[in-house]
């Protein structure tokens, strides 16, 4: 029997719980349409202080803090969810038979090695879509549409 992690919320980190939760929100529609009512009370309000350099001041700070702390956060759930993914990859290509286990850990190499394997795959790609279009000439099958 295989040992997985527990997925509940005590065993994650704080960090991560928050990160997890803001990026959840912030998609939501009711943030956008929060965000574009900020926006509005301030551009209605230009006229009030006479679009003075501290309203402009007030907008400019605002979306600068919230741009920075986001930029943070989205990194940290894309990082996890990025590296969720290649463990799942990475299993996929383990319980496979035939496949080359190479490939469960290719992101460790170097952008080098990995442009070169890409071309070896895509290549190998063409061959076999060459290959399947002979098969389709040779039994009279036009391609598929």
């Amino acid at each position: 029997m295989s040992s997985t992690p527990q997925t509940d919320e005590k065993h994650q980190g704080l960090f991560t719980q928050f990160a997890q939760r803001v990026a959840v929100l912030s998609g939501r529609p009711i943030v956008f349409l929060m965000a574009i009512s900020i926006v509005l009370a301030w551009a209605i309000t230009g006229p009030l202080f006479n679009y003075s350099d501290t309203w402009q001041l007030v907008i400019n700070t605002g979306t600068t803090i919230i741009t920075f702390l986001m930029v943070f956060l989205i990194q940290h759930t894309q990082t996890r969810d990025t590296l969720a993914i290649q463990i799942k990859l990475s299993e996929l290509i383990l319980a496979m038979r035939g496949a080359e286990n190479r490939l469960a850990r290719v992101e460790d190499l170097s952008d080098e090695e990995m442009e070169l394997l890409q071309a070896e795959y895509r290549q190998r790609a063409e061959t076999l879509s060459d290959s399947l279009a002979d098969k389709r000439k040779s039994r009279g099958e036009t391609k598929p549409k």
